[in-house]
């Protein structure tokens, strides 16, 4: 069985690429990875690959961790969450627990280590964990894992959209809010409603993965384990059919990244805008804009005659939009 892993693309011109290849020694597993970085300042997703054995066995830990908000939770996940995982005491007796429990542990060491950080990013997760012929495969947010059987793709997990509707139920049970700003998001700044950190919106954004569990025959040809990078602009059958010839787990990792490339720079792509200057058209006190997502910003304001908002998201895109986050403000022209 082969194992394929391929990041975040940020844009057509080229810049950091990585791509290798691993084996067990049985040879019962092979893998490949490849990631490639456009324009982005820096690379915000990680992947972690690893196989060992324990108690005669083969175990393979798979994953891929798309960070947004800067690389810190995406960074933090890849190092820990498998050390935490090969580490709990359930791990061969009940690895789906042990999943479950590690996800939201990894997730509290992480809050907790950047408690002090003025800052708050986040990271989504897609993990396959390969004991003998169980497949266990895990998500938080949006990177998705795909599996070839006889020639067609499966999905092994879904998306965690603020606007699916299951997705969008528990935000709102929690006081949350799920809006339109470009795309659906939560509170309308993220585009994902499950994720390791983002302290600001954890109570709607959990680190809680749903798990689906997979027996390895010989039909399961090979599996693929991707960020949204190549899920925005391949679907799961092309991504599958594309490198179902491909002997090689590295060559058929980096063709996929090669492909999302190229369809990625020939897509045209919304852009949200930041306008640091206008927080000082607002009649308030400025507090801070130190927490973002991508190039949407987090500014706290008070406002002179109304009291205390709470976390207001600005975006400039050929207009100026304000949305509340926390709660609503019906006009919101009397903070201009």
């Amino acid at each position: 069985m082969s194992c394929l892993g391929g990041t975040n693309l940020a844009s057509k011109d080229s810049g950091d690429k990585d791509s290798g290849y691993g084996v067990s020694d049985d040879g019962w597993v092979s893998y490949g990875y490849s990631s490639v970085r456009g324009k982005r300042a820096s690379m915000e997703d990680c992947y972690s690959t690893k196989i060992s054995e324990i108690n005669g066995q083969t175990i393979g830990l798979f994953g891929v961790f798309d960070g947004h908000g800067g690389a810190r939770a995406a960074e933090y996940v890849k190092e820990k969450l498998f050390e935490n995982l090969v580490n709990h005491p359930k791990f061969v007796e009940d690895t789906k627990q042990a999943i479950t429990e590690t996800y939201q542990q990894t997730d509290l060491e992480y809050l907790s280590a950047e408690h002090s950080q003025h800052r708050d990013a986040g990271s989504t997760a897609s993990t396959a964990v390969l004991v003998g012929e169980r497949l266990l495969v895990a998500n938080v947010g949006d990177s998705r894992a795909v599996i070839c059987r006889g020639g067609k793709a499966f999905a092994l997990s879904k998306d965690h959209k603020p606007n699916r509707d299951d997705e969008r139920q528990r935000i709102e049970e929690a006081g949350g809010v799920v809006m339109w700003a470009g795309t659906w998001r939560v509170g309308g700044v993220l585009a994902v409603s499950r994720a390791f950190g983002d302290r600001l919106l954890k109570r709607y954004v959990v680190a809680d993965p749903e798990i689906q569990e997979e027996t390895i025959r010989d039909d399961v040809e090979f599996l693929v384990l991707a960020s949204d990078g190549l899920w925005d602009v391949i679907t799961n059958q092309d991504a599958v059919s594309m490198v179902q010839s491909i002997d090689n787990a590295e060559d058929a990792a980096t063709k996929l990244t090669s492909e999302a490339y190229n369809k990625e720079g020939q897509a045209s792509c919304q852009v949200f805008h930041a306008d640091t200057t206008f927080s000082a058209s607002l009649r308030g006190e400025h507090l801070g804009s130190d927490f973002f997502y991508g190039n949407l910003w987090f500014l706290y304001v008070i406002a002179n005659g109304g009291g205390s908002f709470d976390s207001l998201a600005i975006r400039d895109f050929g207009e100026v939009e304000i949305r509340l986050f926390g709660r609503y403000i019906q006009k919101v022209g009397n903070l201009l």
